[in-house]
């Protein structure tokens, strides 16, 4: 790792448990933020469950945990499914009622264990959808943190919620919530909302993420704060709130950690040389990437639709359909494209490489959090096709506050038709408004390196975090 270590003291290094959801935009961020911390000279131990751990590589763990003592060390709990995780679980539900049940039984031993081993922890670092570990925290007398992967609008929106601020069902025809820099309609606000009663599990932990927080000594969320200035003023009046994004991989950026150009965990294996060696033969700014992260789907329906909007555009086209998905593509598509000219299809691919690729035009994204900051950080324009929870939001923001994409609208149905897709992938690759467009996507870009640069407004909370860890475990 590069850049200067700070010690906590000079006979103790600060360690850090940092507890990750189980999900690949979960563990992102939260492996990007621990690289940081040991930068500054902390000892990090990243833990998630068994079950995900599984469906990764060895190579993946052996790469994150070394010898070195500047690697991140790896270690597991139980979310009570060790063979299967979610998928073997009869529902979500019991799924959730189970994991918060072993998992703190778990979460707690391995602190134990830790610490009999003369590894103690000092804080706790969890996800906030994971808020029942700043309990375990609490009762193990060590530090307690709670991180946010999504951004500090939607976390917001949520908090309203939890506290019966923003009443359920929605009655209204717009909002607008403290902190936040516009209006919105029960369409922008996120689907777990509009769409009251779907997913009860998930819901049932996003609301619950505020439970305990008067409990935790730090809020940090992967956001910066020039991104989303007003609702982290407000938000800071009520938490311990530090922004500490965004948390992508620093060569990328500042370039301060070396060799940190991936995040280091991916539960796919990735078409990195067929996709780069297809983007290589393209003009500049020319194609339109099209992904929908890893782990919402389209349905038949909408594939053929945008199957048919990629084909009239006449632009050049790289669309990632998971294996699991493929069987939606019309088969007339795919023979359609056997030559790979136009378009290539592929069931994965390495984004980062892909979005900071020269021939990349635009992204055609879900607006999950970690594509929107990545297309953030690469300045690159966005078309917002979101499908479900906090990408509803996300997409909003895109659109009307940060001005760095359009936005593709349903029809009566929800659907997605040819003719929108279409009209918006060549309003941002050719028309007037794609200038502005591209010329916003800049900015937020410069913004985003700055705030992780030396001195910039992330930089210093993480600096802050670390100095004033050092001095609680040294009291």
């Amino acid at each position: 790792m590069g850049g200067e270590e700070t010690k906590t003291s000079k006979s103790h290094v600060a360690h850090c448990l940092v507890l990750a959801y189980p999900a690949q935009g979960h563990i992102n961020p939260m492996i990007e933020f621990s690289k940081r911390l040991i930068q500054r000279g902390l000892k990090i131990t990243l833990v998630t469950t068994l079950s995900f751990w599984n469906t990764t590589t060895p190579e993946t763990i052996k790469s994150l945990s070394s010898s070195d003592p500047q690697s991140i060390q790896v270690e597991s709990i139980s979310d009570g499914y060790d063979n299967g995780g979610l998928a073997s679980a009869e529902s979500l539900e019991i799924y959730k009622e189970t994991f918060w049940k072993v998992g703190p039984e778990t979460l707690s031993n391995l602190i134990q264990k830790l610490a009999s081993s003369n590894n103690p922890v000092d804080c706790v670092i969890c996800d906030g959808f994971l808020y029942w570990a700043i309990d375990v925290a609490k009762e193990n007398g060590i530090l307690g943190a709670l991180f946010f992967t999504q951004p500090c609008a939607v976390n917001n929106i949520y908090f309203h919620v939890y506290k019966k601020w923003l009443e359920l069902p929605l009655s209204e025809s717009e909002y607008l919530i403290p902190g936040l820099m516009t209006k919105l309609t029960p369409l922008d606000l996120p689907s777990f909302l509009y769409d009251y009663g779907s997913y009860p599990g998930y819901f049932d932990i996003i609301r619950n993420q505020f439970s305990n927080i008067h409990m935790a000594d730090w809020v940090l969320a992967n956001t910066f704060y020039e991104l989303e200035p007003q609702v982290v003023n407000w938000l800071k009046e009520i938490w311990p709130l530090k922004t500490i994004g965004p948390c992508v991989p620093s060569m990328y950026l500042d370039k301060r950690i070396l060799d940190d150009n991936d995040y280091g965990v991916s539960i796919y294996d990735q078409n990195t040389d067929a996709c780069i060696k297809w983007l290589n033969d393209k003009p500049k700014g020319s194609v339109v990437y099209v992904s929908f992260g890893s782990m919402a789907g389209l349905s038949e329906k909408q594939t053929e639709e945008l199957a048919f909007g990629l084909k009239e555009s006449g632009c050049y086209f790289l669309w990632v359909v998971r294996d699991c998905e493929q069987d939606k593509i019309p088969k007339w598509f795919l023979e359609a494209n056997d030559d790979s000219e136009k378009g290539l299809v592929v069931s994965w691919c390495p984004q980062l490489l892909v979005l900071t690729h020269d021939a990349v035009g635009c992204f055609l994204t879900h607006c999950g959090w970690n594509s929107t900051l990545e297309a953030i950080c690469f300045g690159v324009p966005a078309i917002a096709m979101p499908l479900w929870t906090d990408q509803i939001t996300n997409a909003k923001h895109i659109k009307d506050v940060w001005k760095m994409g359009v936005r593709v609208d349903g029809d009566e149905k929800g659907l997605v038709r040819r003719e929108t897709i279409r009209d918006c992938m060549k309003e941002v690759l050719e028309g007037e408004k794609g200038k502005e467009i591209k010329k916003n996507a800049l900015k937020w870009r410069d913004l985003a390196k700055n705030s992780v640069d030396e001195g910039g407004s992330s930089d210093q909370n993480i600096a802050e975090f670390v100095a004033k860890l050092a001095h609680l475990c040294s009291t």
